[in-house]
């Protein structure tokens, strides 16, 4: 960066000080301009995660005060914030942050980022995509009840037996069923509404 963090006010100041290297390092490589070749593995772990998720709160609502700084620092902290969302897109497996990451897309209209995050859930923990349906955001919740659509049939059946994830794993297999053909999916979910008969003439 041209400009150091502390040029953007004391907040984000104390929130990028916090950092630790590893993590201040993902975004410090990932601005550099050109990109330089992949750095080595760095982990990347919960708390990196959170570093990062807070990090980029802190830059949108600094960018979203804006109006005080010179257009060259107001188009740069744009710039590093993007740069954040981008690498916890790549890395996150958080629902929390993912929803993070949709409502500001969303915000911005930005239709590509939204896309490239619905592919992102393919590395997600299927009770991570669980979680996402279950969410008041329109827009998590149709990412996520798309991608457990597609998940194998196997692991929505293994999810049956998980009492928070059931109903959600019913609706994914009842969607594979009705709108991809799924004859597995469908002999599932027969025997299931069959079950449900059947306790209700108890």
């Amino acid at each position: 960066m041209s400009l150091p963090i502390e040029d953007f006010g004391g907040r984000l100041a104390s929130v990028w000080s916090e950092l630790r290297p590893a993590t201040r390092g993902l975004v410090e490589h990932a601005l550099q301009n050109p990109p330089p070749a992949p750095a080595r593995s760095v982990p990347y772990d919960a708390r990196a995660d959170h570093e990062l998720s807070r990090l980029l709160t802190a830059l949108d609502e600094r960018a979203h005060e804006a109006g005080n700084l010179e257009t060259e620092k107001g188009n740069q902290l744009r710039h590093i914030a993007d740069t954040c969302a981008a690498v916890l897109q790549e890395k996150t497996r958080s629902a929390e942050v993912f929803t993070q990451l949709v409502r500001r897309a969303d915000k911005r209209r930005n239709y590509k980022r939204i896309d490239a995050l619905a592919d992102a859930l393919a590395r997600f923990a299927p009770s991570e995509v669980c979680e996402l349906a279950r969410s008041p955001e329109v827009v998590v919740r149709a990412l996520s009840s798309e991608a457990l659509a597609q998940l194998p049939t196997s692991v929505l059946i293994g999810l049956l037996s998980d009492p928070v994830d059931a109903e959600i794993a019913r609706d994914a297999l009842r969607r594979q069923a009705d709108d991809y053909g799924s004859e597995e999916a469908r002999q599932i979910v027969g025997a299931l509404d069959q079950m449900n008969l059947n306790s209700d003439d108890l």
